[in-house]
């Protein structure tokens, strides 16, 4: 195996370490990718070399090298101290878990939570496919002129994920107006059927990429908590330092 193919199932071993409950064994790994043992030791013998993946007595698991890879992912994604110390602020408030969100390049992107890396989370750090779904997705596409809005839309479509899902520009563009009004959004169910995640922009500056603080809760909670949840993020959004400050 080599070329491009041979990267791609590299990536897909990488994955498959990053997403193992714990150390996890290569005959797995070879089971889950589709690909044989050998394959498996030759591919991850480099990941291992530089850090990505480190073998221990009960297999493998995420290397040194990943919380450099991710403190220079937050970089780039501008999540400054400010915007890393409300995630923890935001899950004691409301007991709920917190995220940081930004649009960039036409990508919208989960940078941060609180959630545990064990718990199964819809909403996990990683691209957003799902943002005309969501709270996150909606407080940034909100903030994009609509001709930016509309690029976004036309290469990421609008596809159902569940039977709230809404699929139509027009209805879509009377939420977004409704988000610019009371400066929160909410998605009930429209993602995942389970959850509800409520989400406020954060205050532009001209260094940073557009970001959005959001919360997730059980659907079963939302009419508990919301009105708190929300009244949280409102607060924390209104102090977040603008360049200005």
């Amino acid at each position: 195996m080599s070329g491009p193919r041979s990267v791609d199932r590299a990536l897909e071993l990488l994955d498959a370490v990053a997403e193992a409950p714990g150390p996890v064994s290569a005959k797995t790994l070879a089971r889950q990718c589709g690909c044989s043992l050998s394959t498996v030791y030759h591919l991850l013998a480099p990941l291992i070399e530089r850090g990505h993946v480190l073998r221990g007595p009960d297999g493998y698991s995420p290397g040194p090298r990943v919380p450099a890879l991710h403190r220079s992912f937050r970089r780039h994604h501008s999540v400054d101290a400010q915007a890393a110390a409300l995630l923890p602020r935001i899950r004691r408030a409301t007991g709920a878990e917190a995220y940081f969100t930004t649009y960039r390049d036409g990508q919208i992107t989960v940078i941060d939570s609180t959630t545990p890396l064990t718990a199964t989370d819809p909403f996990a750090p990683g691209p957003e496919t799902r943002a005309h779904a969501t709270a996150h997705g909606k407080a940034l596409l909100a903030q994009l002129p609509r001709a930016a809005r509309r690029r976004y839309l036309t290469d990421h479509g609008m596809a159902r994920h569940t039977d709230r899902t809404i699929t139509d520009e027009a209805r879509f563009e009377a939420e977004l107006a409704r988000v610019r009004d009371r400066g929160l959004a909410v998605s009930v169910g429209e993602a995942d059927p389970a959850h509800t995640c409520l989400a406020v922009p954060l205050p532009g500056r001209p260094d940073a990429a557009p970001a959005a603080l959001s919360v997730s809760l059980p659907r079963r909670l939302f009419q508990l908590r919301h009105t708190e949840a929300g009244a949280a993020l409102l607060r924390a959004a209104a102090a977040f330092p603008t360049a200005s400050e």
